[in-house]
C-alpha cells in the first residue's frame, strides 16, 4: 500500500505538470502571433481543455484502453461509455488495478495527453480559422481520431502486437505526430495568412510578444517532467531520474544547435528558432527516453535542432504558413524521435527499426485521412477560414467582441 501510495502520488503530480503545460502552449503561441487575434487564441486553448476532458470521459477513455481479446485486430475497440472504475468485493475502489496508480489517476494522465494533439492544430492554424469549425474538428479529432490512434499502441492493439513491438515511451508519435499530421493538412486546406508570401517568397510577421513566447518555452520544458517522467507509470527512482536527465539534455542540445546553425545559415541569433530548437529536442527524445543514455539524447536532441531550422525553411519553400512552426517542431521531430528508438539506446537494431517506421506510416495514415475528410467537409459547409476583413481588423473584434490589451492598443494591420 506505500508504494501504491507513493507512485500514485508522483503520478498525480505529473498530471498537475501537463496540464500546465496548456499554459505554455498557450503563452508561446499568443506571443509568437499578433495582438489582435490574442483572445482567440486563448479562447481556444481553454475550449481544448475543457471539452478534451469531458470527451475523454465520456468516449475517450475506453475507446483508447478497450481491452483488446486475443485474436481481436487490434484497430477498434470500445470499452462503454463513461468510467467505470474497477470495484472490489466490497464495493471499494479495487487498488490492485495497477501497481503505480489508481484507475482515477489513470484517466486524468491520459487525459491530459488528450487535449495536447488539438493545442498543436491551434497554434498552425492561428489567426486566419475560424473558430466555429475549429471547435467542431477538435470535438471530432479529440473525441474520436486520438483514442483510437492510441489503442493501436497504448490500448495494447495491433502495433503493440506486433513481432518486433513499435514503441513509443511517451508520444513523440502517438501525441506529437497526431497533432502535427492534423496541423499540416489543415495548414494546407485553409491557405497562408494575408501578407505572408509576397512574389512567392516568405515574408516575416513578428509575434507581438517574444517575452511571453518564451516563458511559454520554459513552461513547456518544465512540463515536460510530467509528460516524460510521467510516462514511467510509476515513480521508480532509477528508471524516473534517467528519463529526467535524457529529457533535458535533448532539450538543451536542441535549442543551442539550432541557434547555431540558424545563425550560421541566416547570419542572426534568431530567439524563435532557439526556442523552437528546444521543443523539437523535447519531441524528438519523448519516444524514447527511457531507453537512451546521456550521450544518445545529445545527439538526438542536436540533430532535432537542425531538423527545427531546416523544416521551418522548408514549410516556408512549400508555401505553408504555420505562425509558430508546429508543424517542425511536433511532426517533423516527432518522426525523427520515433525512427530514433530503432537507431539509438537500448532497442537499436533494424527490427525495431522496422516497427518504427510502420508505426509512423500507420498514424500518417489515420490522421491525414481523417483530418482531410473532416476539413474538407467543413469546407464545403459552413467554411473554414475567416472572412478578408476579418482577418485583417483581427479575429478578437470579429469572434469575440473583445480586446486582450484595451488600454494598449496598436495599428496591426
Amino acid at each position: 500500500m506505500e508504494l501504491l501510495t507513493t507512485n500514485n502520488v508522483w503520478m498525480m503530480i505529473c498530471t498537475a505538470l501537463v496540464f500546465f503545460m496548456h499554459l505554455g502552449f498557450a503563452f508561446l503561441e499568443i506571443g509568437l502571433t499578433r495582438q489582435k487575434n490574442t483572445i482567440n487564441i486563448l479562447f481556444k486553448n481553454i475550449f481544448i481543455i475543457c471539452i478534451g476532458l469531458l470527451l475523454y470521459c465520456l468516449v475517450g477513455f475506453n475507446l483508447m484502453y478497450p481491452g483488446f481479446e486475443d485474436g481481436a485486430s487490434g484497430f477498434l475497440g470500445f470499452a462503454g461509455f463513461g468510467l467505470d472504475a474497477p470495484l472490489a468485493a466490497d464495493g471499494s475502489l479495487d487498488l490492485a488495478y495497477n501497481e503505480g496508480y489508481t484507475y482515477w489517476t489513470d484517466f486524468l494522465f491520459q487525459g491530459m495527453f488528450a487535449a495536447t494533439a488539438a493545442t498543436i492544430v491551434s497554434g498552425a492554424v492561428a489567426e486566419r480559422m475560424k473558430i466555429g469549425a475549429f471547435m467542431i474538428f477538435t470535438i471530432i479529432y479529440v473525441g474520436l481520431i486520438y483514442p483510437i490512434a492510441g489503442s493501436w499502441k497504448w490500448g495494447g492493439g495491433f502495433l503493440q502486437t506486433l513481432e518486433t513491438p513499435f514503441y513509443d515511451f511517451a508520444g513523440s508519435t502517438l501525441v506529437h505526430s497526431v497533432g502535427g499530421w492534423a496541423a499540416l493538412i489543415a495548414v494546407a486546406l485553409l491557405g497562408a495568412r494575408i501578407g505572408k508570401f509576397k512574389d512567392g517568397k516568405p515574408q516575416a510577421i513578428p509575434g507581438h510578444n517574444i517575452p511571453l513566447a518564451t516563458a511559454g518555452v520554459l513552461i513547456l520544458w518544465l512540463g515536460w517532467f510530467g509528460f516524460n517522467g510521467g510516462s514511467v507509470l510509476s515513480a521508480d527512482p532509477g528508471l524516473t531520474s534517467i528519463t529526467l536527465v535524457t529529457t533535458c539534455l535533448a532539450a538543451a542540445a536542441g535549442g543551442v544547435v539550432a541557434a547555431l546553425f540558424s545563425t550560421i545559415r541566416y547570419k542572426n541569433l534568431d530567439l524563435t528558432m532557439f526556442l523552437n530548437g528546444i521543443l523539437g529536442g523535447l519531441v524528438g527524445i519523448t519516444a524514447g527516453a527511457d531507453q537512451m543514455s546521456p550521450a544518445d539524447a545529445i545527439l538526438i536532441g542536436s540533430i532535432a535542432g537542425i531538423i527545427i531550422v531546416l523544416g521551418v525553411a522548408l514549410i516556408d519553400k512549400l508555401k505553408l504558413d504555420d505562425p509558430v512552426g508546429a508543424i517542425a517542431v511536433h511532426l517533423i521531430c516527432g518522426i525523427w524521435g520515433t525512427l530514433a528508438v530503432g537507431i539509438f539506446g537500448a532497442l537499436a537494431g533494424f527490427d525495431q527499426l522496422i516497427s518504427q517506421l510502420i508505426g509512423v506510416a500507420s498514424y500518417a495514415a489515420i490522421c491525414i485521412s481523417s483530418t482531410f475528410i473532416i476539413l474538407f467537409i467543413l469546407k464545403k459547409t459552413i467554411g473554414i477560414r475567416v472572412p478578408e476583413k476579418e482577418e485583417l481588423e483581427g479575429l478578437d473584434a470579429h469572434e469575440h467582441g473583445m480586446d486582450a490589451y484595451p488600454d494598449f492598443r496598436l495599428n496591426e494591420h
